[in-house]
């Protein structure tokens, strides 16, 4: 079973569920765009001298917003090309965009329906910045030469890991022809690019790696955090009437200290509208400094949640 294994997650059309979510959508539109601009950079020359000789200004494109190598003479590595990397590509390989986007969208659009717009974009982000860390780190380490790196591969990476995390099961087909689960299929890709790392090619597979080891953590760190909060959500929504039983009792026991606390508690009392967001920043300070720091105000609405649910 996967990390969400609930069939109303398949694209039916139905439910809420999109073809194309927004932040997909936006991620082709700006990927697009870029392509385009490094192909019209192309043709116009940038540093014409007397004897007619300058390059394009592509090459600008590649100088400041590709990823460059951070070690050697000529370094010209810039903190944000870890971000704008990803959106670029070989403008002389029309395949090279093509299968990126085309993946992004087959394993993406579930994935970002999942997580909501804004959590699915910083997902994909982080998986690209963790893809191109690993991609200048290592070479720089072993003193290997790096060249420029380009393409969104890694941040695809990352998603793809995340798809087979969550639909382990989901059956794939290998060439359009061999129906293969989704574990086994992505994994066996991201082991293709493990063993291929250091092979002459234009290919970064240090990158696809690195995004695919980012998304896996980034998965388990996440699911982690809602198991979590549900652990605690759920062990005072079981104590819910225990905790009511003790609280009314409280409340009639006017000598002890313990009778005015309790009647804080009373529902009908100051009762205010709870919302999740509440409820989630109050399991994350249980989780960090323990029910006990709770003020008087979050232990009721605690309370009072543990009962509706």
């Amino acid at each position: 079973m996967g990390l969400d294994s609930r069939d109303y997650y398949r694209p039916t059309g139905f439910g809420g569920f999109s073809f194309f979510p927004p932040m997909i959508k936006y991620l082709l539109v700006a990927n697009v765009a870029v392509f385009f601009i490094q192909i019209v950079a192309h043709m116009f020359i940038y540093g014409y001298t007397i004897t007619g000789q300058g390059v394009p200004y592509d090459y600008l494109l590649n100088k400041y917003f590709a990823l460059n190598p951070i070690s050697g003479d000529d370094s010209q590595f810039y903190f944000w090309q870890l971000i704008s990397y990803q959106f670029m590509h070989d403008t002389s390989n029309i395949f090279h965009i093509l299968f990126n986007m085309f993946f992004l969208w087959m394993f993406g659009m579930e994935i970002e329906n999942i997580m909501g717009a804004k959590k699915f974009l910083t997902f994909y982000l982080v998986c690209g910045v963790g893809a191109g860390l690993l991609q200048l780190l290592i070479p720089a380490f072993l003193g290997e030469p790096m060249g420029i790196t380009i393409g969104a591969s890694g941040a695809v990476f990352g998603v793809m890991v995340a798809y087979a995390m969550y639909f382990p099961d989901r059956y794939l087909m290998f060439w359009f022809l061999i129906p293969v689960k989704a574990k086994y299929m992505i994994a066996f890709l991201v082991i293709i690019e493990f063993l291929s790392v250091g092979n002459q090619s234009i290919v970064a597979h240090l990158a696809h790696v690195g995004g695919a080891l980012t998304g896996f953590i980034f998965i388990l760190i996440t699911r982690r955090n809602q198991i979590s909060r549900s652990n605690v959500f759920n062990s005072f929504k079981k104590t819910g009437n225990n905790f009511s039983s003790s609280f009314k009792r409280a409340v009639y026991n006017n000598s002890s200290k313990d009778a005015e606390d309790a009647k804080f508690y009373d529902i009908n009392k100051d009762e205010e509208n709870i919302t999740q967001e509440m409820i989630d920043q109050i399991l994350d300070k249980i989780s960090k400094s323990g029910y006990q720091n709770l003020t008087d105000r979050e232990k009721k609405i605690l309370f009072e949640a543990s009962k509706k649910k």
